[in-house]
């Protein structure tokens, strides 16, 4: 739960340890919201994901927002233009807007880290596409075709393409 506080005619927003709005994407990444678009009158979001075994999304361009990873637990591949980099725990990444690339979890345990996106936007792809969800030991089943269908078309909304 988000406690906001009124100062002059902004607000300051607190999000407590293991609190905020999450949602399951692709069936393998849980990502809690811990500041969205509106939190931020759309300067930036930023989001706790949890990341499954071998879980990630596929390649992907964001054609609206940098996204930045800062790993705090695990192992995260990330791939950039045919290039791999290893991400390990206390590892920070930026990826420009434009740039295609994926993400993922390479180690035996679920991985940990925080994503910024600049500018907010990917948060209201996230609450359309995301299924609700609290439990990192509870996902839901794996994603079926008309999933990835309606992926493809919602992201184009949210001016992410995906690459196949």
């Amino acid at each position: 739960m988000k406690n906001t506080t009124q100062t002059t005619g902004r607000s300051v927003t607190h999000v407590p340890p293991g609190e905020g709005k999450s949602v399951w994407m692709v069936g393998t990444d849980l990502i809690t919201f811990k500041a969205a678009s509106e939190d931020t009158d759309g300067a930036f979001a930023l989001f706790e994901v949890v990341i499954l075994p071998q879980g990630g999304p596929p390649p992907h361009i964001h054609h609206r927002e940098d996204e930045s990873f800062y790993i705090l637990r695990g192992q995260i591949d990330v791939f950039d233009n045919g290039r791999t980099i290893r991400a390990t725990t206390g590892s920070f990444v930026h990826i420009p807007k434009g740039t295609v690339h994926a993400f993922k979890n390479v180690g035996k345990e679920p991985a940990r880290m925080l994503v910024l996106v600049t500018p907010a936007g990917l948060d209201k792809f996230f609450e359309e596409m995301g299924e609700t969800g609290t439990d990192v030991s509870s996902p839901p089943p794996p994603p079926d075709q008309e999933y990835f269908k309606r992926f493809g078309v919602t992201a184009q909304k949210y001016g992410i393409e995906v690459v196949t």
